[in-house]
């Protein structure tokens, strides 16, 4: 056998094609779609929900360290800027509803698409606040996406739902979703 010969046989490189195509299909077994989403949910409700319980005093009381970031710590970094957010007692409170809200909803899969979306816009907002978060700030954007993408999985009450009363996502149902 030549060089030439030796570089062209099929033998390693066919068994180590296999190989990894047999890993592959391991994983994917061990990882089914339907556990990716509910991971990936739990994923992105935990930082918004820790950020957004710090907010409240109690039932839909502010804490007064909530307003003051907004008032006086956080800025919008916009060309031209940095600017104030503006109201900022009611951009507090909606930040508030919406880090404890959205981070509910994905838990328990009701919404998903929803809650990953208004997610995702507070992400946008959160990397407008705090330009060099970026890192994070694009894993959060990814997960949102995923999930708006493929929706709450079959450990969901939307897929729940949707099979109790015929929802609009059945036909995403043989796909994992």
């Amino acid at each position: 056998m030549t060089m030439t010969d030796q570089s062209m046989a099929p033998g390693p490189t066919l068994s180590l094609s296999a190989l990894a195509d047999k890993a592959v299909r391991l994983l994917q077994a061990a990882t089914p779609l339907t556990l990716v989403q509910l991971v990936t949910r739990v994923a992105l409700a935990v930082p918004f929900w820790r950020s957004g319980i710090l907010k409240w005093d109690g039932f839909l009381k502010l804490s007064d360290t909530a307003v003051t970031l907004f008032s006086d710590e956080f800025m919008l970094h916009l060309p031209g800027g940095p600017y104030h957010f503006p109201v900022p007692s009611v951009m507090a409170f909606l930040s508030g509803c919406g880090e404890v809200g959205f981070p509910v909803l994905l838990i328990l899969g009701l919404g998903t698409r929803f809650a990953a979306l208004g997610l995702l816009f507070m992400t946008c907002i959160v990397e407008l606040t705090v330009p060099d978060g970026w890192p994070i700030h694009l894993t959060w954007a990814a997960m949102a996406l995923t999930l708006i993408a493929h929706g709450g999985g079959k450990l969901s009450l939307d897929h729940i739902l949707g099979t109790v009363f015929g929802g609009a996502h059945q036909g995403n149902a043989s796909r994992g979703m």
